[in-house]
């Protein structure tokens, strides 16, 4: 782990940002709250404070930060659904491996809870991805 002792306290804030492409259909169900396992939006936006509050297990060399705030935001499109997250903390270094482990998991989430409308017939997931993952902002005040 890098040494940080010797650097100031500061805002830190990270945004993040990324998609899952799925059907039409799983959308839909999703936009009706119909899916099996329960509220897509709702667990999504739990699993990613989750992931951000524990990046620090997940990835070996960051730092345990005492978080102040993530946010994260559910927007459904017709054949996407995209994460923000937005993380806040008082320290002495930045927060954007917290929003893209938001980011990470509340997608994987979402794939977890609708992977079985996505499956085609041999059980494979020929039109389900996650992509464009990325820090959308990074500030240090």
């Amino acid at each position: 782990m890098i040494d940080i002792s010797q650097k100031e306290i500061s805002l830190r804030i990270a945004s993040a940002s990324g998609k899952i492409r799925l059907k039409e259909e799983t959308i839909d169900l999703i936009r009706k709250n119909q899916i099996k396992k329960g509220n897509v939006i709702e667990a999504a936006k739990l699993a990613g404070i989750m992931g951000g509050k524990e990046t620090y297990h997940d990835l070996p060399h960051c730092h345990l930060i005492p978080l102040e705030s993530i946010q994260v935001e559910v927007n459904l499109f017709n054949h996407e659904v995209e994460i923000n997250c937005e993380v806040k903390a008082h320290y002495k270094t930045g927060v954007e491996m917290e929003a893209l482990n938001c980011v990470s998991r509340a997608l994987l989430t979402i794939w977890d809870m609708v992977k079985y409308l996505e499956k085609d017939e041999n059980g494979q997931y020929p039109s389900t991805v996650i992509q464009e993952i990325k820090v959308t902002n990074k500030i240090k005040k």
